[in-house]
């Protein structure tokens, strides 16, 4: 069994109040589950607590139906419902369900955007940042090296653990929930120095440079590794905070990596020695000229028709740089009338963006900037949507199998492309 410091034991007897007693009766089921000797500490969690579609809270209509019913029953696995503080931990709420200001266009019923907003104001008052986002690094959460998390979202998860090498892993709602209130969670995985270190190897063996090179070359590390801990080396070039969120996104979603190490580029990565903790091990992969071509075709091979109505970036949420090069490429074009452009990014993001100009170049274009969530989280496409293009080897892992569409991978100036002609014109190079 876990063991518990004396703080810890309180909290488990009720010192600190019935909600943080379940929180920590939940969290001592996760830690036995686990074989985790005891917990960590941690001031820095990211979830989505408490909030729920209506049907959820239909669900729990016996005890109540609100927020409070479903944080104690569900997030908490609570037998009963007890009343739900402010957070004890610096907690993030990350992306919801759709933009709070365009949710029409994304085919929403007044219904469920009353219960957004409810949510919201819910989530607010228990003390919990509201970012609304699967990239809190770019929203003002940025962990140091070294530090415990409690995250949810994968390409957020893979970020933190290895760009940033901050330590989580990838957290479901119930244990974020739970560390919320007792600022702990199971010293178990990657909180662990011993489990952090290398398990494969990938020889890069081409030129990858650009946020498109970067994202297949995370789409192939991911199917090649599948969920363990790759070391990459070669002709990796051009590092940058997005061309790590592509790559640690396709990774993670390809083969469910929650943490890779770039010789020389990653923290933990100085030496292949320092990332392996000793010799190399594991097998060797390589990524050479016909393994890329492989990963085009693949993330291609749902594109059928070269009509694209529905352009879609944002996965994960765009950065001000993206924002930036996104309005100079649509500049004094026109989306297409037959198609439709959405870009996704956080709340934070878009304040700058429409201070810095690009908000009015996009509503000129016929372009939406939303905010909140994304086509696949929301499932919310454009009506009528049959052929998407996407800049995101993540979006096009899921979006068209998740909405029974076609999809085609490319560049951004690509998509952009397909958004003001309706074709898709798309090829590898």
């Amino acid at each position: 069994m876990v063991k518990l410091s004396d703080d810890e034991r309180a909290m488990l007897d009720g010192r600190d109040g019935a909600a943080v007693q379940k929180a920590m009766e939940l969290l001592v089921r996760y830690a036995d589950a686990l074989g985790a000797e005891d917990f960590v500490y941690t001031n820095n969690v990211a979830g989505v607590p408490g909030s729920s579609p209506q049907w959820v809270k239909e669900y729990y209509a016996a005890d109540g139906g609100d927020y409070r019913a479903v944080f104690s029953r569900f997030d908490l696995d609570s037998d009963e419902v007890v009343d739900v503080p402010r957070m004890n931990a610096f907690s993030c709420h990350l992306q919801g369900g759709m933009d709070p200001s365009m949710w029409q266009e994304q085919g929403m019923t007044e219904q469920a955007f009353a219960n957004f907003q409810q949510d919201e104001a819910e989530v607010a008052a228990h003390g919990i940042q509201v970012l609304k986002t699967c990239t809190p690094y770019l929203a003002g959460n940025v962990p140091v090296m070294g530090e415990h998390c409690a995250w949810m979202e994968s390409s957020a998860v893979v970020f933190c653990n290895s760009v940033i090498g901050g330590r989580t892993n990838c957290e479901g709602r119930e244990s974020t929930s739970a560390a919320m209130l007792a600022n702990r969670i199971p010293n178990f995985g990657f909180h662990r120095d011993e489990y952090r270190k290398g398990q494969h190897r990938v020889r890069v063996d081409v030129p990858v440079d650009s946020i498109f090179e970067w994202g297949m070359l995370g789409y192939f590390t991911g199917g090649a590794v599948e969920d363990t801990i790759p070391v990459l080396d070669g002709a990796i070039s051009e590092q940058s905070l997005i061309r790590h969120k592509h790559f640690g996104a396709a990774a993670a979603s390809s083969g469910g990596v929650e943490m890779y190490h770039m010789v020389g580029i990653t923290p933990e990565a100085p030496s292949m020695e320092a990332a392996f903790g000793g010799a190399a091990r594991g097998e060797t992969f390589i990524y050479g000229p016909e393994e890329r071509r492989a990963v085009y075709e693949r993330l291609n091979s749902i594109g059928s028709s070269t009509d694209v109505d529905y352009v879609m970036l944002g996965c994960p949420h765009y950065s001000i740089e993206q924002i930036a090069e996104a309005a100079r490429l649509i500049e004094g074009r026109k989306v297409n009338a037959n198609a439709e452009l959405w870009i996704f990014t956080s709340r934070a993001v878009k304040a700058t963006a429409e201070a810095s100009g690009y908000g009015d170049i996009f509503r000129a274009a016929g372009a939406k900037l939303m905010t909140d969530t994304c086509s696949a989280i929301s499932q919310a496409v454009p009506k009528g949507t049959r052929v998407a293009a996407l800049d995101s080897a993540k979006q096009v892992h899921y979006l068209p199998a998740m909405m029974g569409i076609e999809g085609w991978y490319g560049t951004t100036a690509e998509c952009i492309d397909a958004a003001c002609s309706g074709k898709w014109r798309g090829s590898l190079r």
